[in-house]
């Protein structure tokens, strides 16, 4: 598909050129089982994006400052994390950029020797919309042996550095046969991507900006803009999410980021968390793969 021409308005845009933007990538069939594995109502997927010092390394920021903010969450913040579902006997996914890896290689190995997933993530936490077909796929590729490498396994799943697509993701991971991605938003609970009209047979397992903790805590060093919003009432916000997830039988599908809600005060936010969820009954914690898994037997693709 030709992108429209940049040089006009959208409005000047023909129906042909407008439709074949929205239909590039669209969502499917939902899916989500009639029950979870055990006879579960909801599932719920606690993700982190282990974003470490990439964050600062994509847009060339070498500041110490600001790369031991990225440290902290290798450091400090993974080993408290980890530590906490282990004590909730959970096993959550980890999207780690292959740099970060490179950087701290006995993470996702101890990670995975826990149980745990560790999804793709870039190589750099590039921007991948921006970037050509052979530059993203090259990365992608990399990204998917590095982590292999490193962590034993080789990733099943992508969450895109920049939670969106260029016109050539979707064929970049099909092509690699992935089970899934989890990077879109069509949706609250997972459904099947449809690329041009046709369904792909990929597993979405759909983000959103409320169920993510960096709008809630995240800040610009060099802005005078501080927005900060209190653990208890981020709280709120995802017992919230999840009673919605919990009333229709869906998917609770949470992000955060070590180097964020890793700090004590938000580590205990996200205890509290766990334990509300695990007082209800039928409530499954799964790792991302194990929850497109489960989709993709409805799809008949397992």
């Amino acid at each position: 598909m030709a992108a429209p021409p940049q040089d006009q308005h959208a409005w000047e845009w023909a129906e042909t050129e407008w439709r074949a933007v929205v239909d590039k990538v669209r969502a499917g069939k939902r899916l989500v089982p009639e029950s979870w594995p055990g006879g579960a109502r909801v599932a719920v997927g606690i993700s982190f994006d282990s974003d470490h010092e990439s964050i600062s390394l994509s847009t060339k920021q070498t500041s110490p400052g600001q790369l031991s903010q990225g440290e902290y969450g290798a450091r400090v913040a993974v080993p408290r994390i980890a530590a906490l579902l282990a004590r909730h006997d959970i096993r959550a996914s980890f999207f780690t950029p292959a740099v970060v890896a490179l950087l701290h290689p006995d993470e996702p190995k101890s990670l995975v020797e826990a149980g745990h997933e560790v999804g793709i993530h870039g190589w750099i936490h590039e921007r991948n919309s921006t970037l050509g077909y052979d530059v993203e796929r090259e990365l992608q590729l990399r990204a998917a042996d590095t982590l292999e490498q490193l962590s034993g396994q080789r990733p099943v799943g992508i969450r895109t550095p920049s939670w969106d697509f260029s016109p050539h993701t979707l064929a970049i991971t099909r092509e690699m046969g992935l089970l899934y991605d989890s990077s879109l938003m069509a949706d609250d609970d997972p459904y099947e991507i449809v690329e041009d009209g046709e369904p792909t047979g990929i597993v979405e397992l759909p983000v959103e900006w409320i169920r993510d903790d960096y709008v809630y805590f995240g800040m610009q060093r060099q802005s005078t803009i501080r927005p900060y919003t209190p653990p208890s009432a981020v709280l709120e916000i995802w017992k919230g999410e999840f009673d919605g997830a919990y009333a229709e039988g869906g998917a609770f599908i949470l992000t955060m980021h070590p180097h964020v809600t890793g700090h004590r005060s938000r580590i205990t936010m996200l205890e509290e968390l766990i334990e509300y969820m695990s007082g209800h009954d039928g409530v499954w914690f799964a790792t991302h793969e194990q929850i497109a898994t489960e989709c993709a037997r409805l799809l008949g693709e397992l």
